[in-house]
């Protein structure tokens, strides 16, 4: 499904790496159209009520579509290589089983049952301010995020942002311009950096910048689950 050695390079190079096409036009508009299913979800979030920025989000619940389920389960693999060369570098002794149900199992023993594949609706105006999605003790360090809207048509605005903040250095901001069934994989938290004087840690966050006009959907896979 992925390329994995490209994609750990750009993430090691620049903090993120872009999957081109990995949706087609008509999955995506079938995915942005569950946003009106209510049943489908666990919760809605409303970002204003929370500081959060402006739009909202629904996560979704258990059983997640049976596409959406695919899809983590294929995508988890090449990732879970990745982060466990990460964690290698960055000295823990953490490391992620190949398949992701047997990380899903170790996420439910430690408490952690409710899923977070969730799918993001901005209007005009609308914003995510930068986060991170730490859901519990136990978290995947990359997540996964397919912009399911057309730029340039349905939408204008709402770049994807990632900043990185370096130890002793100001931040670094990256805008990552995505097109309907791209997805871009993206640190949840940290991810090392090889320095001049060894690895260290860089401290990641993501947002998304004010929507000019439209509607736009978004999908977001996150592969640990929340307490």
């Amino acid at each position: 499904m992925i390329d994995g050695d490209r994609v750990g390079e750009e993430l090691d190079a620049f903090g993120c790496a872009v999957i081109p096409g990995l949706l087609a036009a008509k999955d995506c508009e079938a995915a942005a159209a569950l946003y009106e299913r209510p049943a489908l979800f666990r919760s809605r979030v409303v970002m204003e009520r929370h500081g959060f920025g402006r739009g909202e989000y629904q996560y979704f619940a258990y059983p997640l579509p049976a596409p959406l389920a695919s899809l983590r389960t294929e995508l988890y693999p090449p990732l879970a290589a990745i982060a466990n060369r990460w964690q290698a570098a960055l000295g823990s002794d953490i490391r992620f089983p190949d398949a992701h149900a047997d990380y899903l199992a170790r996420c439910h023993a430690a408490g952690q049952l409710r899923p977070t594949p969730l799918l993001l609706r901005y209007r005009a105006g609308d914003y995510n301010c930068l986060h991170q999605d730490l859901y519990g003790e136990l978290v995947f360090p990359l997540q996964v995020a397919v912009l399911l809207s057309r730029p340039g048509e349905d939408f204008e605005g709402g770049e994807f942002v990632l900043t990185e903040q370096r130890p002793r250095m100001q931040s670094r901001a990256e805008v990552v311009p995505l097109k309907q069934g791209d997805a871009v994989v993206f640190p949840v938290n940290q991810r090392p950096v090889q320095g001049t004087r060894g690895v260290y840690r860089v401290a990641m966050r993501h947002g998304v910048s004010r929507l000019r006009s439209g509607t736009r959907h978004t999908l977001g896979i996150i592969f640990h689950d929340a307490t």
